[in-house]
């Protein structure tokens, strides 16, 4: 019903991920598969219209939002305390500065999303690298050291991410709840960006932050979008989850402050779209990407054993180990794209705990993931 197997030619688009030409382009976290037709099709509507000044949030937006967090994840959001916001990094970026204070400490989870860290520093903040626990090829979090990082009394806010990247960690409701316990026990307001939540694997889900317990509802911003699921990230719409009706003016007086609150003529007819009508789209995508794993999976086994594919239960980004030939990922990042054309991202850009790690982009067709697997066993063999 969907071709994700024919390539589709970037060049040309002024694409950040295909700016480079001959190479292959494994790394940033956006995909080369077209979006859900539901989606072009609403899109080409509204640009037939011809007429593109301001944009309003209409109660079809608060809908399709509500709509899909309840039928899909169970999860009940109060529209009261939705808000529309022109991507998840404005979002925590415009939080950092309303509710924490200049060289208060900001704890991250790492390796994580390397754009925390900026979202933390760019804005006079301390970085407080907690990292995970990493042992047998699985993640977990050391709750002992982020129980101290909580502690300390300059640690205002928890940048969490759920599911994790670059990890591809769903988080359990058990563990949510703790981090929730420990959180509210040192007054610590936690941000979760959730957007990679509709890429887990075929029956596996995620759990909402905000719906772990009563305690995480009432501390928490949640950061929502349909831009990674469905490869929308270039339209600036995404949006801002507060349960607690005492924590949303702060949030909302921010991405007003901020002027990240008002959507451009495409963001809301997306999202809308997006929600609506394209679930048959992401659960064929879904398999799509899982299968792509596995091919992944199977030619480490049988080629590069000595590259580990971590276990990952959500998101299209794969963690490679690979601590059997090198000490240094950033390094062997370079000698990769230079000497095969094969760009991933190194690990040491996510933080404490990724330094011998590699992550590479699988949401692309078939061909390309068996191509960018032949260089990367033609450049470790090399």
């Amino acid at each position: 019903m969907y071709d994700f197997d024919t390539p589709v030619d970037r060049t040309g688009t002024n694409s950040l991920k295909w700016e480079t030409p001959g190479e292959l382009p494994m790394w940033v976290a956006d995909m080369d598969l077209r979006t859900a037709p539901e989606i072009t099709q609403a899109l080409l509507a509204r640009a037939e219209h011809g007429v593109f000044g301001y944009s309003t949030v209409p109660q079809a937006w608060y809908d399709a939002y509500v709509d899909w967090w309840e039928q899909r994840h169970g999860f009940h959001i109060d529209p009261a305390g939705l808000y529309f916001c022109t991507g998840v990094i404005p979002a925590i970026s415009s939080c950092v500065r309303r509710l924490t204070q200049p060289a208060e400490s900001v704890v991250i989870l790492t390796p994580v999303y390397n754009i925390f860290f900026n979202c933390i520093q760019n804005n006079g903040r301390t970085v407080r690298q907690c990292p995970l626990r990493y042992e047998n090829g699985v993640y977990d979090i050391d709750f002992p050291q982020l129980e101290a990082a909580l502690a300390e009394p300059q640690t205002t806010l928890l940048l969490l991410c759920d599911p994790h990247n670059p990890v591809g960690k769903i988080w359990d409701r058990e563990t949510l709840a703790h981090i929730g316990e420990l959180a509210e026990k040192y007054g610590v307001l936690v941000i979760s960006d959730e957007i990679h939540c509709d890429l887990t694997d075929p029956g596996c889900e995620y759990v909402p932050y905000a719906s772990a317990s009563e305690t995480c509802r009432s501390h928490s911003v949640i950061c929502l979008a349909p831009t990674k699921c469905f490869n929308l990230a270039g339209l600036q719409t995404a949006a801002v989850y507060v349960p607690d009706a005492r924590l949303r003016y702060r949030v909302w007086r921010g991405l007003n402050t901020d002027e990240v609150a008002e959507p451009n003529a495409f963001a809301v007819q997306a999202a809308v779209a997006a929600f609506t009508k394209g679930a048959p789209w992401l659960e064929a995508l879904r398999d799509y990407l899982y299968s792509n794993k596995q091919l992944v999976q199977t030619f480490l086994e049988t080629h590069l054993p000595e590259i580990r594919l971590v276990p990952s239960q959500a998101t299209y980004l794969l963690w490679l180990d690979c601590i059997a030939v090198t000490d240094n990922a950033a390094a062997l990042a370079e000698k990769l794209r230079r000497e095969t054309g094969l760009r991933l991202s190194d690990g040491v850009q996510y933080g404490r705990g990724g330094e011998t790690f590699l992550r590479m982009n699988i949401a692309c067709p078939a061909s390309r993931v068996r191509d960018g697997l032949e260089r990367l066993l033609h450049g470790i063999r090399g």
